[in-house]
């Protein structure tokens, strides 16, 4: 480790809980650029890489997870928000942030006076943005997927910065959750009184590292599955919380492959136009996004409409384990 390493410094009132696993240089830019961000707090999720000794020599204070129990990055952030009140018991604000994730130099002071300013709001995050847009096509993805309008938000990732007291009345994120934990939390949030913001600024530079195919699928997995849980817990009316998203994926990934497939069987050859759905709804989607200014609009098209299937897989995966009494394990794609 180099010699101009800048130590974390302790800033009273605030902090931050930043959660990884073996993000190696990743983690050091992480860790460095949240000096000024207050008591840092490192979860560490059973790293091989050295990254535990990184952090300590940085200041950290480093909570390595008790991994017997299972993983998930909610009850990483719970348990590095708990050590953080026991650090600071008058921790004010709470800067959440990802280990393969840098703050940008003048997003805390923003938020931060932006929180002490409207006291209706119990979280606020920013634009992340993509490293290295440019390295492959999923990258590109995540950058575009990233880039969500300002102003009153459903929810944040991630990266936020949240008032301490509204995390802790509403029980902090569902250690239970392993995935969509974030967007989960804001039901809680929003159905409290609180609000969400999303603010005009650049918060964060992350690094997603896809350049294969089966992480972009593992990730689309992921997601999928998420919005299956999140619908079964606040799917109702009036949150109707990932509904929508939930039956897209199994409507689409699922239902109707198998019953263009079943109907194709029936020996008509004109019955396998049905198939032209596909093509149809990746033609509407580009439309759409090319008019909404998207950099890659048909490229982006097929990809969220190819998504769908793993989002099924994903969806499916949890409807199976709840009807035989499991829980999933993480579904990592990196």
């Amino acid at each position: 480790m180099s010699d101009d390493v800048t130590l974390l410094q302790e800033s009273p009132g605030q902090g931050v809980v930043v959660i990884g696993r073996n993000e190696g240089d990743r983690l050091v830019r992480c860790l460095q650029s949240c000096a000024a961000a207050g008591t840092c707090v490192y979860v560490d999720s059973d790293s091989t890489d050295g990254s535990v000794a990184r952090a300590r020599a940085l200041g950290a204070d480093v909570l390595q997870l008790d991994m017997s129990r299972g993983f998930t990055a909610a009850r990483a952030r719970n348990e590095g928000f708990k050590r953080l009140i026991a650090l600071v018991p008058n921790i004010e604000f709470v800067t959440f942030i990802d280990g393969d994730c840098e703050l940008f130099p003048d997003w805390r002071a923003d938020a931060v006076a932006f929180l002490r300013s409207h006291p209706e709001v119990a979280a606020v995050c920013g634009r992340r943005r993509e490293r290295f847009p440019a390295a492959s096509i999923y990258n590109q993805l995540c950058d575009i997927e990233w880039n969500t309008p300002p102003g009153v938000a459903r929810s944040f990732g991630g990266d936020a910065l949240i008032r301490a007291e509204a995390l802790a009345a509403v029980g902090g994120y569902r250690d239970d959750l392993i995935a969509g934990e974030e967007p989960e939390l804001c039901v809680r949030l929003r159905a409290a009184g609180w609000q969400i913001w999303r603010l005009d600024r650049d918060m964060t530079w992350h690094d997603a590292a896809m350049s294969r195919w089966s992480q972009w699928w593992r990730r689309n997995k992921r997601s999928g599955y998420a919005f299956a849980e999140g619908a079964f817990l606040h799917g109702a009316p009036p949150e109707r919380h990932f509904a929508s998203e939930a039956r897209r994926a199994l409507v689409w990934g699922a239902a109707l492959p198998l019953v263009l497939v079943l109907t194709s069987t029936l020996g008509s050859p004109w019955l396998w136009l049905l198939f032209a759905i596909y093509p149809l709804q990746w033609l509407r989607i580009g439309a759409k996004l090319a008019r909404s200014g998207s950099p890659i609009p048909w490229a982006h098209a097929a990809f969220l409409l190819m998504g769908r299937f793993p989002e099924a897989q994903g969806g499916l995966r949890f409807w199976f384990g709840r009807l035989m009494g499991q829980r999933s394990a993480i579904i990592e794609y990196k």
